[in-house]
């Protein structure tokens, strides 16, 4: 079973923080835990946020007033219904991504909760994302919450009704799915295990009828007979007996088919191992937690295997 007892909230008042606030207040309350609102004053410089002709001095933000910001976060907390459990307000100053990680291994917070702002093109590229990068490197799960997400969030376990786990049979993929079944299991839920072949042709019947040869066919088949068995190896026979499980084999690009399953379905939640890559292999190929992340409606609980 999964135990909760610290909850990490990073906030900047926005309208994607406050739908982060809902879910770590509604699962705070299910798991009878303490949320931590954290707020963190960037000295990002200024001229990052505009496009510069020439390349002036840096210009810093000015020194948040601690009292004032603590204040500030209380208000945002009452706003949202924070008398429903308990809530401590902290404030930081730093690069955000840099100061979260710390306050998480110092509270050792058991989930982090993130709004994501969706960030595409030159202002990610520019920016970067504090959520990509906490999810990359927190030791505990994080709860990456989309402007998507809806605005009235149900009492949990309400919260997570449907929920899909991403598994490509890492390490990583197989602590998350042990995360979802434990989380399937408290809330009563249906939960589909969605492995991705990722492979250049379409399904078997398509190679037949393009005309390839029978030998290839027979080697996709053979390889979905394989991740099948595979799939019903890892999802343990006693996990049944208390929730809805169901493995499923799909073929494409693997956030493209987890993105398309978790529309189709009506998923709640989506639970993906992150695997840690460098900052140059994600520059160059992309990540598909990465994509998921950014493009879902729903939130995305990410666990990295420490």
């Amino acid at each position: 079973m999964i135990e909760i007892r610290r909850v990490l909230c990073p906030v900047d008042y926005s309208e994607h923080s406050r739908r982060a606030l809902d879910y770590a207040i509604g699962i705070a309350r299910w798991y009878g835990a303490t949320v931590t609102l954290f707020h963190v004053a960037s000295l990002t410089p200024a001229m990052a946020y505009s496009t510069p002709v020439a390349f002036p001095a840096p210009a810093w933000l000015p020194a948040t007033d601690r009292t004032r910001t603590l204040s500030t976060l209380k208000e945002f907390a009452k706003a949202e219904g924070g008398s429903i459990v308990p809530i401590d307000v902290e404030a930081g100053e730093g690069n955000p991504a840099t100061e979260i990680l710390a306050k998480a291994a110092a509270m050792s917070s058991d989930l982090l909760v993130l709004g994501t702002h969706g960030l595409t093109g030159f202002d990610r590229l520019i920016l970067g994302s504090v959520t990509e990068k906490v999810l990359r490197k927190a030791a505990c799960p994080v709860l990456s919450v989309p402007r998507h997400a809806p605005d009235i969030v149900p009492v949990a376990p309400a919260l997570f009704r449907r929920i899909l786990c991403a598994v490509d049979f890492s390490t990583c993929s197989l602590h998350a799915l042990k995360y979802a079944l434990s989380l399937a299991q408290e809330a009563n839920a249906s939960l589909i295990v969605l492995n991705v072949l990722e492979l250049p042709l379409g399904s078997s019947d398509q190679h037949v009828s393009a005309g390839v040869p029978h030998s290839l066919w027979e080697y996709v088949v053979a390889v979905e007979s394989d991740r099948r068995r595979e799939l019903a190896a890892v999802v343990p026979d006693a996990a049944r007996a208390y929730c809805d499980v169901e493995i499923r084999l799909a073929e494409g690009k693997p956030y493209r088919e987890i993105l398309r399953t978790a529309d189709e379905e009506h998923i709640d939640l989506i639970v993906m191992g992150v695997r840690g890559r460098g900052p140059a292999d994600l520059l160059m190929f992309g990540s598909t937690v990465q994509h998921v992340v950014r493009q879902a409606s729903c939130p995305v609980l990410t666990l990295r295997k420490c």
